[in-house]
């Protein structure tokens, strides 16, 4: 999936287009460009959105794919020369898009779902919720026969000796520390916005530091897992996910304190074909539709009644099935959006000591 706090962990392409072609003739008012991520990601919203919609509507549906980054999208607004309808965005690009007003404020009338039928966090005043990815910790049950199950475990050296392996950044590494400290979720961020609570949670690090192995691709953890390298370790969900189908691994997700995050659908300021742009999100929206994703990549859905349209089979492995969110700890987008960069310093000292 994207590199957090990004919602996905893929490998991101250069710049590719692709029309989808149907059978009934579309006019120039019936073709949509939508701009994605490539690799499985796009291939899944191909299936699961591009495809059929072209089918039902008979617009033209052209694939771009880009890096993440919306300076292209900023150029295209502020000289009134945007040619792309959707994009997929992450959280913090979503937010920032808003802030910056290059993205148009949504309205969910259109979008067929009102704001309440989505997972906290998924509709945002810009942008529209389309997956819902988490960040977990791991284990391979071959080589740990009764692992772990809280987030305090994987804190616990004494219990469960060996390494861990968690991502190279203080995202989300400093909220699990607090909880295994003992903090209440509901307390994390108000702690974190203090300077004591960020010195309690790098404490907390401190206490597993010369047992971390720290990855930065998302093709480590599961990686790192199999080499057994090292007990256990923090990963996106869909390449545990992906370990276990397509290669036959015993790892096991412990899905507690999981970190949901969202990629979105978004329409940049401005964009020609506005009424279009709010078809296809609506279209995507649809529980019965939204569904379709998981079939294709083990990402879950944002709108609550897609949930009961999952195969039990399927489900089980996604962050929004409602066993695995229990214990959910929302990311605090706003929060990371203030503080990163002042804590990726503090953090990368702190490595080097």
């Amino acid at each position: 999936m994207k590199a957090i706090p990004a919602l996905t962990g893929l490998l991101m392409a250069g710049t590719a287009a692709m029309a989808l072609t149907v059978a009934m003739p579309a006019t120039a008012q019936e073709a949509l460009t939508i701009v994605s991520w490539g690799g499985a990601y796009q291939d899944s919203q191909r299936e699961a959105y591009y495809k059929p919609f072209a089918k039902e509507t008979g617009v033209v549906i052209t694939e771009e794919e880009y890096d993440g980054e919306l300076a292209k999208v900023k150029a295209m607004v502020d000289t009134n020369s945007v040619t792309w309808d959707v994009i997929d965005v992450d959280t913090n690009h979503a937010m920032s898009g808003c802030d910056e007003g290059i993205l148009e404020p949504i309205d969910y009338a259109k979008v067929g779902q009102p704001r309440e039928k989505f997972v906290q966090g998924a509709a945002l005043d810009c942008a529209v919720g389309t997956i819902v990815y988490s960040t977990i910790y791991a284990y391979d049950a071959d080589k740990l026969k009764d692992g772990p199950t809280t987030i305090a475990d994987l804190f616990d050296t004494a219990k469960f000796p060996g390494k861990r392996g968690l991502l190279k950044k203080p995202f989300g590494n400093l909220e699990w520390a607090l909880i295994a400290d003992g903090v209440a979720d509901a307390e994390v961020y108000n702690l974190l916005r203090t300077p004591e609570g960020v010195d309690r949670a790098f404490a907390k690090l401190d206490t597993i530091k010369k047992d971390v192995v720290w990855w930065e691709a998302g093709a480590q953890p599961p990686q790192l897992l199999a080499d057994g390298e090292v007990v256990m370790t923090s990963a996106w969900n869909g390449r545990i996910f992906k370990a276990i189908k397509e290669e036959g691994k015993n790892f096991k997700i412990v899905w507690d304190r999981q970190q949901p995050d969202f990629d979105f659908w978004v329409i940049p300021k401005g964009a020609p074909k506005m009424d279009l742009s709010y078809k296809f999100i609506a279209y995507a929206s649809d529980p019965k539709v939204m569904a379709n994703q998981s079939k294709y990549i083990s990402y879950g859905p944002t709108v609550v009644d897609a949930i009961p349209h999952i195969e039990p089979a399927t489900l089980e492995h996604l962050p929004t099935n409602p066993e695995n969110l229990k214990t959910a700890l929302p990311i605090d987008a706003q929060y990371w959006a203030d503080n990163n960069d002042e804590l990726l310093k503090r953090f990368n000292a702190w490595l080097a000591q």
